[in-house]
């Protein structure tokens, strides 16, 4: 590719819009399934348990998948998308199945397996846009996955409340699963699916550069052992770059976490009121936190372009700082609110500080990871994410239940700390190569 040209925007829009389909899984997922466990019966400090399949999944999957991804080659099938479409499969199946959980095990056991199967796509995206794009266009690249993933999830998260406010579907047995979230996880499966298949038609692979070398690389990396020691040797060689951006995902993502798992039924109790999840305003109230949802998604989904502009005049830790900043006074405001309209201003800030999440973090690191080693190196950076999820899974339970008195407020005011601490590491990152233009 001459220096000169620049890759088409179809061609970005191609090979980012399977993430469109992902975000239905992760959307539906997050707005609904805390009150999915509760309306089967958990507590509200068994929630971070009961969430411990996203997080570990994500751990143990995704660096396995980059590692065999990275080494996956075929002149018709490519490399990624092979992962694309097992995956979308296996998730499109999970999502039907979700929604019709009869007990509180097996919701928390197809989330494992929905989980499991999300992981298995999404990994192999991250590795994609280095793949195809020159560095200087991979904060497109993941610009892009931005929009799409807020574009997803606008939809995915206010899905209940649009079937009842705009498609008119009935009310359901008071502290059932609601008709509505089991319409919206359909919809989710048949989204998912669709959209990982767009990618898969519409975007080619390049072969390695050379095949005879990449070849034998497979070879010597075949098998489990190898395959192990190959991990444990990334592991051991990761960029600085990466060691330094790890305290910023750990604090970033407890943040998050602690939103997900509390906000919806936070808005249900504190905002709107509902003594418990037999109310119809505890239904009423997790819609709205559905639509709370999608609104940052929306601000995620205009806003991820404006990111590489905004970085290109600052610079990458600047922009991803401000952005959490922002991210950490949505969350923070929330703790003040009691009419829910009011609610969508806070959503802003989350929106922007999500949005830069999705995209920074991925260009700052980059310029730093050793050619042909994307993959494995993606999934490795994941580990700093699911580690903080892992530990919130395990220990806030205890914390909410000792120290915050089961408050689902305080734990999504937590979760804005979180978020401000993560600003301030920001400026520790070291960023190199042509990413810290």
């Amino acid at each position: 590719m001459p220096a000169s040209s620049k890759t088409k925007f179809s061609t970005i829009w191609n090979m980012s819009f399977g993430f469109l389909g992902i975000q239905f899984g992760w959307g539906l997922q997050m707005a609904n399934m805390s009150a999915i466990y509760e309306y089967l019966g958990a507590k509200p400090d068994q929630i971070p348990l009961l969430w411990l399949a996203a997080p570990l999944t994500g751990l143990i999957v995704q660096p396995i998948i980059g590692h065999l991804s990275d080494n996956t080659w075929s002149p018709r099938f490519g490399r990624r998308r092979p992962y694309f479409l097992v995956g979308a499969i296996l998730s499109s199946l999970a999502l039907i199945a979700m929604p019709n959980s009869s007990s509180l095990w097996m919701a928390a056991g197809l989330l494992w397996i929905l989980d499991a199967s999300i992981n298995i796509s999404m990994e192999p995206f991250r590795a994609f846009v280095s793949d195809l794009l020159p560095s200087k266009e991979r904060t497109r690249g993941f610009a892009m996955q931005s929009f799409f993933i807020g574009f997803g999830a606008v939809i995915a998260s206010a899905l209940p409340w649009i079937m009842t406010n705009w498609l008119g579907v009935a009310a359901s047995t008071p502290g059932t699963i609601p008709t509505t979230v089991r319409l919206s996880f359909y919809v989710g499966s048949a989204a998912f699916f669709g959209a990982v298949l767009y990618t898969v038609l519409t975007t080619k692979e390049k072969p390695p550069v050379d095949l005879a070398e990449f070849t034998r690389q497979k070879t010597k990396s075949a098998g489990i052992a190898a395959g192990a020691r190959e991990i444990m040797a990334a592991v051991k060689h990761m960029p600085d770059t990466m060691r330094q951006l790890a305290l910023v995902q750990i604090c970033t993502w407890l943040g998050l976490f602690c939103m997900w798992l509390y906000f919806p039924v936070a808005v249900a109790t504190n905002v709107f009121g509902a003594p418990d999840s037999s109310s119809p305003l505890y239904q009423k109230g997790v819609e709205w936190a559905g639509v709370c949802f999608g609104a940052y998604s929306l601000v995620c989904f205009g806003f991820a372009f404006l990111l590489p502009p905004l970085a290109q005049r600052t610079s990458l830790k600047v922009t991803h700082a401000i952005c959490l900043l922002c991210g950490s006074a949505g969350l923070l405001s929330v703790s003040i609110i009691t009419n829910p309209t009011l609610l969508l201003l806070s959503m802003v800030g989350v929106g922007i500080a999500w949005a830069s999440t999705l995209s920074m973090p991925y260009s700052i690191l980059a310029g730093s990871i050793p050619a042909g080693k994307t993959g494995i190196y993606m999934g490795i950076f994941n580990f700093f994410i699911v580690i903080p999820e892992i530990i919130a899974s395990l220990g806030f339970g205890w914390v909410m239940n000792h120290l915050l008195n089961n408050n689902r407020m305080a734990a999504v005011i937590a979760g804005g700390f979180f978020l401000a601490l993560a600003a301030l590491l920001v400026f520790r990152v070291n960023v190199h190569g042509e990413a810290a233009a």
